[in-house]
């Protein structure tokens, strides 16, 4: 991959919602790019548009106006069949809250957006069975969600991002959920991660956390307060 092109550029992004009578914009003219290996932070006060970019980040939503580039591909104004399929091949998501299902045991959960891609059952397996021995869960490929602690259960869901080899990984509160011993374990593989080449995009309202990342971009009312670089 060339590192010194971008893989995420947002050109003058604005998002807004009617409420009734009423216009709320909340994002208004974003311009950022990302490049390959990058571990951004995202923060700023509630209802700063944290929660909104990140949907357009994750082609969960679309631009009002403005222009969203994923890799070499223009998403701002893509159908929601082309948005889902961008998001299964080249987005990753780990959420607060794991969203793992829990009749299925881990290396199934890790399948999941492989099944959905249609890769075949023994190839879907053993990247999934690599998966999670990348985020050390080797022993517990055949464990339900609920027979694992809290943080291994974030660690399916991390190697469930890794499974189709995204682009970008999009984390969103992730150790929120999770007590400070395990927070930083998750924390510690994402750096791990990153490390080996992946791009994260992290959304944060602790600042020890948004430490972590190499650049934070704080956001306030919708507008780019500030873009620095950390390390």
């Amino acid at each position: 991959m060339d590192h010194s092109k971008p893989i995420v550029r947002l050109e003058d992004v604005h998002k807004r919602y009617q409420m009734g009578f009423v216009t709320v914009e909340a994002l208004r003219g974003l311009s950022f790019e990302i490049h390959p290996g990058e571990y951004i932070s995202i923060m700023g006060p509630s209802g700063c548009g944290k929660s909104t970019l990140l949907n357009l980040l994750g082609c969960l939503d679309r631009p009002s106006t403005g222009r969203y580039l994923l890799g070499e591909e223009d998403v701002s104004k893509m159908e929601d069949d082309d948005l889902s399929a961008i998001r299964g091949k080249r987005l990753g998501f780990v959420f607060q809250s794991y969203n793992l299902i829990q009749q299925l045991t881990v290396v199934e959960n890790i399948e999941v957006p492989l099944y959905y891609q249609h890769w075949p059952e023994e190839q879907s397996r053993a990247v999934a069975t690599e998966m999670a021995k990348r985020v050390g869960l080797g022993s517990r490929l055949d464990h339900k969600p609920f027979e694992l602690s809290g943080g291994q259960q974030q660690r399916v869901a991390i190697a469930r991002a890794l499974a189709s080899d995204p682009l970008v990984i999009l984390a969103d509160e992730a150790t929120g959920n999770l007590d400070s011993s395990s927070g930083r374990e998750i924390l510690d593989l994402f750096d791990e991660l990153n490390g080996q080449g992946k791009t994260f995009i992290m959304v944060t309202h602790d600042e020890d956390t948004a430490r972590r990342a190499s650049r934070a971009i704080r956001l306030r009312d919708g507008l780019l307060e500030s873009d620095t670089r950390l390390r």
